[in-house]
This record gives C-alpha cells, structure tokens and sequence, in this order.
C-alpha cells in the first residue's frame, strides 16, 4: 500500500494542527480569573483616593470668621464679572529682538 504526497501531509501537518487547535477548545474555564475580575481596577481606584471621607474637623467650618469669608466669597464672585487686567509684552526674546 503507497500513500501519496498529499496524504502524508494530510497526516503530518494538518491532522496534528485540528488537534492542536481542538485541545484548545477543550481547556477548562478559568475561575480563578473570573473571581479576581476587576480586581486591578478597584487597587488602582483606591490607592489614588487620597482621603475617602472627610475629618469631622472639615465639616465643622472652624477657622474662619465670618467678614473674612464674607469678603473672601465677594472677591470670588466679582472676579468673574471683571478680569484681572492683562498686558502685553513686546520683543520678549523673539526673532529680530536684538541689542
């Protein structure tokens, strides 16, 4: 009995390569993965959280009197009706700026 050359590459190269691919399906699920999903995503979540909840002394409102905030919430606020001036500067070190 002879086999030709195409059925030994049928038998060498693609039979092993189904069964390669196919054993792959076979692999059990992966449950020490699904347990842990998300877990990376909560560390990293926490370890940038620098103070989860506020001291007592915060929400107390201590340290301020009250015409000091009264002033301090005036200039705030009028800081957006009027803009600081601005100014321009002229030959700050661009081409032609020379002595």
């Amino acid at each position: 009995m002879s086999f030709h050359k195409s059925t030994w590459v049928l038998v060498k190269v693609l039979i092993p390569t189904v069964m390669g691919l196919l054993a792959g399906c076979a692999s059990p699920s992966t449950p020490t993965l699904d347990a842990s999903f998300g877990q990376a995503v909560r560390a990293a979540r926490h370890a940038q959280t620098q103070q989860p909840a506020p001291p007592e002394s915060a929400l107390s409102g201590q340290g301020m009197d009250g015409k000091a905030a009264v002033n301090l919430i005036e200039r705030y606020q009028d800081s957006f009706k009027t803009p600081p001036k601005t100014f321009e500067i002229f030959n700050s070190g661009g081409a032609g700026s020379g002595p």
